[in-house]
């Protein structure tokens, strides 16, 4: 249920923003997991993973967007529903290339040779890192625009 004071809905925009970050390094944690289960993977196992996580990303973003069309419609802030649109693009993003590096570490794990692998692990997390600069930043200008009218 999204909160319909104008305080409670950016503290719920917080923490629905920390449970992204924590769900992320759950799914991390899980990828990791499952690598170890290699060369012979327990892919069940991990699309059990995958199904929780993705069902939790889109329950945050679910949530996101109806925080994004209070703001918007209820409280006139549509600065701020823009920062959530764009945070949202970003996050997706995120997710996107998440996945990618998931894929290019197993890559690396099945084939140790192929120097190529570490190369595009490499350039996966530089797109990774500059994304979260991204989402940082986002996330700066939300709190700026959202602390002056208080």
């Amino acid at each position: 249920m999204v909160p319909t004071d104008f305080k409670t809905l950016l503290q719920r925009f917080y923490h629905l923003q920390s449970e992204r970050v924590e769900t992320y390094l759950l799914f991390d944690e899980g990828h990791e997991a499952y690598l170890r289960t290699g060369p012979h993977y327990d892919f069940d196992h991990y699309r059990q993973l995958v199904h929780e996580i993705t069902k939790a990303f889109s329950g945050i973003s679910k949530e996101l967007l109806e925080i994004k069309e209070k703001l918007h419609h209820q409280f006139d802030r549509p600065d701020l529903s823009e920062h959530i649109d764009k945070l949202q693009n970003k996050e997706k993003q995120k997710l996107e290339l998440t996945a990618k590096l998931q894929l290019a570490r197993q890559r690396a794990q099945d084939h140790p040779e192929d120097d190529g692998c570490q190369e595009e692990i490499q350039e996966i997390k530089q797109e990774i890192n500059k994304n979260k600069d991204a989402l940082s930043e986002i996330m700066q200008d939300f709190k700026y625009d959202s602390e002056e009218c208080e």
